[in-house]
């Protein structure tokens, strides 16, 4: 444990704490407005009125809701692994400058997701509505929307989600091995957790190809799904019980198609 005097100063910890909390605040309010003008719909936003037609224009238009999306639902899972690291930023550094790896630590770790978010909405720029949405029209929506849960339900019990939810539930042990130092070390350590981090749940981000992107309700509950699973205890209980909904409803579609 640090010790007392490498404690991150109160107003550090502050600061760090509104900074996170603000880019959260700012992510949700921008997936409600497209939401809100998308009439609540779980389809997708190149449908709303005025959305630019080409394929790149659409792409920057997805990949900037998915980078919000992932923000909104990721930093408050995150946000006592970075007060942690500012800590033994703290105890380690002795020039002041821990704020300095602090930020580069959330953007290494906002990096990777932003990796995903792009994979995203190229994915995202073919499709036109949500699984769901198609499910009780069309036979293939509905096999792929349970196919995707019953995967996603199964991935939730397997060794490496648990091995790589470890990490992210307590990350003391890996930053003790894996400590690199300044900003570079820090961009690179925040790159790996996210890495960790994405290793756990990238099935549940696919979620929203079932659910809707647009949809705040079910974001919201994937979103909770996360926090859970990180914060509270025996959270990957959590996790697991989930993950076995998800594989019955899943497989509840499957066999209705």
């Amino acid at each position: 444990m640090p010790s007392p005097s490498g404690l991150i100063r109160p107003e550090r910890r502050l600061a760090v704490i509104a900074s996170l909390t603000l880019v959260t605040i700012l992510s949700w309010a921008y997936v409600v407005h497209l939401a809100r003008m998308s009439g609540m719909s779980t389809g997708l936003p190149m449908d709303m009125p005025g959305m630019p037609a080409s394929f790149a224009a659409t792409f920057l238009a997805l990949f900037a809701m998915w980078v919000a999306m992932m923000a909104g639902m990721m930093l408050p899972a995150v946000l006592p692994t970075v007060l942690l690291f500012a800590t033994i930023a703290r105890q380690r550094r002795q020039t002041g400058r821990a704020q300095l790896s602090v930020s580069a630590f959330v953007l290494g770790y906002l990096l990777v997701w932003g990796g995903f978010s792009a994979l995203a909405a190229q994915l995202q720029t073919r499709l036109s509505v949500a699984l769901l949405d198609l499910a009780p029209h069309t036979r293939s929506a509905g096999v792929a929307a349970g196919v995707l849960l019953l995967l996603t339900g199964a991935y939730q019990w397997t060794a490496f989600t648990t091995a790589c939810l470890n990490h992210c539930r307590s990350p003391i042990a890996h930053f003790t091995a894996h400590w690199h130092e300044g900003a570079g070390g820090a961009l690179r350590m925040g790159a790996e957790h996210g890495a960790l981090c994405l290793a756990c749940c990238w099935l549940l981000m696919a979620l929203l190809f079932v659910g809707g992107v647009m949809n705040p309700l079910w974001v919201g509950g994937l979103a909770l799904l996360v926090l859970l699973e990180r914060l509270v205890p025996r959270g990957d209980l959590v996790g697991r019980i989930a993950g076995v909904g998800l594989a019955v409803w899943g497989l509840t579609l499957i066999v209705r198609r």
